[in-house]
């Protein structure tokens, strides 16, 4: 399996992650891997190495050196993400824990999710506000994160009596943690290669902040951590491996290329509408076409792993491209394929 780089990020101020709806009043706890590779992308071209990762990860002719997986929660020694869907709930009779309020799963409990293995009641709880599995010893504690509200004013400075007060949601994460992700490399050379120029771009961003209203400070990082490895044994601990399966769990969103051979009627999947607005310097604010990919925790199935690709989704009159990142970092997974 082809190198990847598990990223930590450690929040030190509350981060706007804009919901699929836009609405300020609403939050999210996902940074989806078509924003990151954007944020990324940005971050390269501070570091004058912008015509030199579109090369390496925007051609239509040639794999991605580098693809990111989208960020989820963490939490002290816990990884969190979607879990495979179709698998969550579990099947079974009446339980104590209502499973089924857990949408952000430990990936040690996927793990066991994947061997046939249902998590103990005894064991594991459901934080209702941020909607995680967390251990039952910690049930008193909070889960990686809460949504709260951050409220601020306009006020015209020319008579100083026009007041326009509004309100923000945003993401405060918990001590001990924060947004993982993980950057998948196509081989051991681009692994060389890309590997130190992305820890950099992090630690840019870690400065500059990742999100909405970085302005006013939010998406701060107090420090980024890089674990390098195999994907498998990242999240799911030393000794795993990759399951030899033609269904694929997405970590992150994805646009099927034509050379992805998926076969609809089988799988497990959801799609997310997706859009936003331009960032760059030259078409700062003008809005992304819409686009609509399968979400993270879908399951594909396919003969070959899926490699997604990147559609240019610039405004009519944007002055360069823009790339929406739809690559896939995706494990195989047990699943019955029926044809």
């Amino acid at each position: 399996m082809n190198p990847a780089l598990l990223i930590r990020l450690r929040p030190s101020t509350p981060w706007r992650l804009a919901p699929a709806s836009g609405a300020s009043l609403e939050a999210s706890a996902i940074l989806h891997s078509d924003s990151l590779y954007s944020a990324v992308s940005l971050a390269f071209e501070q570091l004058g190495l912008l015509e030199e990762w579109l090369t390496a990860t925007a051609s239509p002719f040639a794999e991605p050196a580098v693809r990111f997986s989208s960020a989820f929660p963490w939490q002290r020694g816990y990884l969190y993400a979607p879990p495979p869907a179709g698998l969550w709930p579990p099947n079974g009779g009446p339980a104590k824990v209502r499973w089924k309020g857990a949408t952000l799963l430990p990936t040690s409990v996927i793990a066991d999710l994947l061997a046939g293995s249902a998590p103990a009641e005894d064991q594991w709880a459901v934080d209702g506000p941020s909607g995680c599995l967390v251990p039952a010893a910690s049930r008193s504690a909070t889960g990686p994160f809460r949504f709260l509200l951050r409220s601020s004013a306009a006020v015209d400075r020319l008579t100083g009596g026009n007041v326009a007060p509004h309100a923000v949601s945003c993401v405060q994460f918990a001590p001990a943690s924060g947004l993982w992700c993980a950057a998948q490399f196509s081989s051991q050379t681009t692994y060389a290669v890309w590997a130190p120029k992305i820890q950099a771009a992090f630690r840019l961003l870690a400065d500059s902040g990742l999100g909405g209203l970085r302005s006013r400070g939010f998406g701060r990082s107090r420090s980024v951590d890089f674990q390098p490895g195999l994907l498998p044994e990242l999240l799911f601990g030393a000794g795993a491996s990759a399951a030899r399966s033609d269904a694929w769990w997405l970590l992150s969103l994805l646009s099927p290329a034509e050379s992805d051979d998926v076969r609809w009627a089988a799988g497990n999947y959801q799609l997310a509408s997706r859009s936003g607005r331009v960032a760059s310097a030259r078409g700062a604010g003008r809005q992304k076409l819409s686009s609509r990919l399968l979400a993270e925790g879908s399951v594909v199935v396919c003969g070959k792993p899926p490699v997604g690709a990147a559609r240019n989704v610039a405004p009519e009159g944007c002055p360069h491209p823009v790339y929406r990142a739809g690559y896939a970092v995706a494990l195989p997974i047990p699943w019955p394929v029926t044809e």
